[in-house]
């Protein structure tokens, strides 16, 4: 199983039969082992990376450090997971360090995102702080260089 799940995560898109054919396994075992996967809650879906410039939609992201108060007996995770369930939320991580969550929105511009951080996250009770820090450009979207000519050409050069 775990041989599967590293091939998936090498970022091609693959047939249960090419993948079978890598592992030297057959099609039902390759099978088999994604079913797997998936019932452990390991494999959540299949999301293809898009280039954020190439779609004619405009989407303003945002990285939202929040300092939060722990509850007793729930610690984090109630607020954590209370803040997950916006429809605008991406991604939302614990952290350490000076601040306890990292959360990752979306929005259609940005002031639609600031009205979320003021209306919404920052009224949240326990919410002690925000810091949002808007994302200009993106150079690497999950291992994918978005500007691959200018990575290549962009080498040093290499000395005897």
């Amino acid at each position: 199983m775990e041989d599967t799940l590293r091939l998936l995560l090498q970022g091609e898109h693959l047939s249960t039969e090419e993948m079978a054919k890598i592992l030297a396994k057959s099609t039902d075992e390759v099978e088999q082992s994604l079913k797997k996967l998936e019932e452990d809650n390991i494999l959540l879906g299949w999301r293809p990376v898009i280039h954020p410039g190439a779609l004619s939609e405009n989407q303003v992201r945002a990285v939202i450090e929040v300092k939060i108060s722990p509850e007793r007996d729930g610690g984090f995770d109630r607020l954590a997971n209370r803040i997950s369930r916006f429809e605008a939320v991406e991604s939302c991580y614990l952290m350490s360090g000076g601040y306890d969550l990292l959360v990752v929105i979306k929005g259609e511009n940005l002031h639609q995102v600031a009205t979320f951080v003021t209306q919404k996250l920052a009224t949240i009770e326990r919410v002690l702080s925000t810091a949002t820090h808007f994302l200009l450009k993106p150079y690497k979207e999950q291992g994918y260089f978005l500007e691959i000519d200018k990575v290549e050409n962009d080498r040093l050069p290499v000395s005897p």
